[in-house]
């Protein structure tokens, strides 16, 4: 039989939740924003030349903490499966721009543009979800590093 409602005692609200378990610390959850910003960085360093610069700080993260912090390792790996998909999409609009001899700038500086505003914006937030300790998936991202 069940219990009736009037008997049944509320929790109260000074009890909270437990953490989860696989919560990252404070020091993954930093390590993690660096790895979405060293790419925001190495494009600023290196002048945008078509995402090559972009893809250098989450390479460096990656292999230095992927043994001790899962919450890291993922999320460098997501910011340079991200960063190496942007450089291929830089590179194939500088080819585009070569093999027309200037004419398929028409569509590369616009399209350009885009994919610079959305690699930006995406950026900002996978470092701010990272650092809520929240493991960030971009989207139209090319899983080359498994």
């Amino acid at each position: 039989m069940s219990t009736p409602p009037e008997s049944v005692v509320p929790p109260s609200s000074s009890e909270t939740p437990p953490a989860p378990t696989d919560a990252p610390s404070a020091e993954e959850r930093q390590w993690a924003l660096f790895a979405h910003l060293s790419a925001l960085a190495g494009c600023l360093l290196t002048g945008a030349w078509f995402g090559w610069g972009c893809f250098i700080g989450p390479l460096i993260i990656w292999l230095v903490k992927k043994e001790t912090m899962p919450f890291v390792a993922d999320q460098a790996k997501e910011a340079l499966n991200f960063n190496i998909t942007f450089a291929i999409i830089g590179a194939g609009l500088l080819l585009l721009s070569i093999l027309t001899l200037g004419l398929g700038l028409l569509l590369a500086i616009p399209v350009g543009i885009v994919v610079g505003i959305a690699w930006l914006v995406l950026t900002i937030m996978a470092a701010i979800k990272a650092n809520e300790g929240e493991r960030y998936r971009y989207p139209f991202t090319l899983r080359l590093i498994g």
